[in-house]
């Protein structure tokens, strides 16, 4: 028992909680769009795929809080061997502990893999919920003798409850971009509209980079749900895998992995296939939000690759090609992924991400609160920093 309300059980696979009650737990967690990225169909398929389990280094346990029958509050908990595929960087940490004789791992992380994804991961009925689920995770971390507990890429209310129950908090950066006019916050007309609010460096420089793509014969179609073919889905998948070969890399995650989502949540994804000569060339996708209030919604930026060399290709497959769809078809909102300073070029506007960190062993946490209280400074300082570079024509 958890007080006197709730009961915590802690579950080892998806097919031990159904999508319905995870789901539905997720649909009343706030009021922005929800994407993909916390459904349990695509952390299912993160496990079930072989991308993301006790093989590769995420060990996989859901804490779960209910009351009778009722699932209350719930969350994706990894037991990690490893700091990759995170975007929240701790490698210093688990060094000073390996150089004082200590293990760091295995960690406990609250994230969605490989998704450096802004959103709810304390999933709860309300604010008392998530507040007894944070303390149940310290707890289930202390029993098990772990490191430390850290909770990635959080949302307002996931924030407020760390903070309520003392975790250390940490900042990054991302680069977001908005479709409403800065003068008069108006959606965009057309890409040309938003190209008008630009500085003229700034649109004489995407118009050089969309025309030598142009000029280069390339052409882009898109594919949106299940409307995206198979045929399509195995190209993307050879130019994901090859980005990542081509950087001395395995790919995190598996082709059966795409399959799933694809079969599961198909409504959540959108592909742009860049052909030259009718050949496939290269490749996006882009993930998809249930519309929020007022049919507000969001595009994420997550994957791309190309099997062959076209100047400015990656900008117009990743950027300029999405914003544009996102202007024909009324979202409000794409978020370009983690880390980017050059996306500030491209309207993607620096935006604050949080986590949230506990250590069990009291010396470090002590060093690791000073290091986050002068990281803070850094970061507060850098985003007043690109905030005064505005990409946007000045009155």
């Amino acid at each position: 028992m958890l007080g006197k309300d709730y009961v915590t059980r802690v579950l080892q696979t998806w097919s031990d909680l159904p999508a319905g009650p995870w789901n539905a737990l997720l649909g009343v967690q706030g009021p922005e769009p929800i994407g993909p990225f916390m459904r349990q169909e695509y952390l299912a398929a993160m496990q079930g795929s072989g991308s993301a389990t006790a093989q590769t280094g995420w060990g996989l346990r859901i804490l779960t809080l209910w009351q009778g029958d009722d699932l209350h509050a719930a969350c994706p908990l990894y037991l990690k061997d490893h700091s990759y595929g995170e975007y929240v960087f701790d490698w210093a940490w688990a060094n000073a502990y390996q150089q004082h004789g200590l293990s760091y791992y295995p960690k406990a992380l609250v994230a969605s893999p490989f998704t450096p994804v802004p959103g709810p991961r304390l999933l709860a009925k309300d604010d008392a919920a998530r507040l007894a689920l944070v303390q149940a995770l310290m707890a289930w971390c202390r029993q098990e003798q772990l490191s430390s507990l850290h909770l990635l890429f959080l949302s307002e209310a996931d924030l407020a409850a760390c903070t309520q129950a003392g975790l250390m908090l940490r900042q990054t950066v991302q680069f977001h971009w908005l479709n409403r006019r800065p003068t008069d916050a108006a959606p965009f007309a057309d890409f040309d509209d938003f190209l008008a609010s630009l500085s003229q460096d700034k649109r004489k420089k995407i118009r050089q980079e969309r025309r030598k793509v142009s000029e280069a014969g390339v052409v882009f179609r898109w594919s949106r749900g299940s409307s995206i073919s198979q045929a399509d889905w195995d190209f993307f998948y050879r130019c994901y895998k090859r980005t990542y070969l081509e950087h001395g890399n395995r790919p995190y995650l598996s082709r059966e992995f795409f399959a799933q989502i694809a079969d599961q949540i198909p409504e959540h994804w959108l592909l742009f296939v860049a052909e030259r000569e009718g050949r496939p060339v290269a490749s996006s996708l882009i993930g998809l939000s249930q519309d929020g209030p007022a049919g507000a919604s969001v595009a994420y930026g997550r994957y791309w690759g190309a099997l062959e060399r076209v100047d400015c290709l990656h900008f117009e497959a990743c950027y300029y090609q999405p914003l544009a769809w996102c202007i024909a078809q009324g979202v409000s909102r794409f978020e370009g992924g983690a880390q980017g300073e050059h996306k500030m070029a491209r309207a993607l506007m620096p935006t604050p991400t949080h986590s949230a960190h506990w250590l069990a062993h009291p010396t470090f946490a002590d060093a690791v609160e000073r290091f986050l209280e002068r990281e803070g400074q850094g970061v507060q300082s850098y985003l007043e920093n690109l905030q005064a570079r505005t990409p946007f024509k000045q009155p």
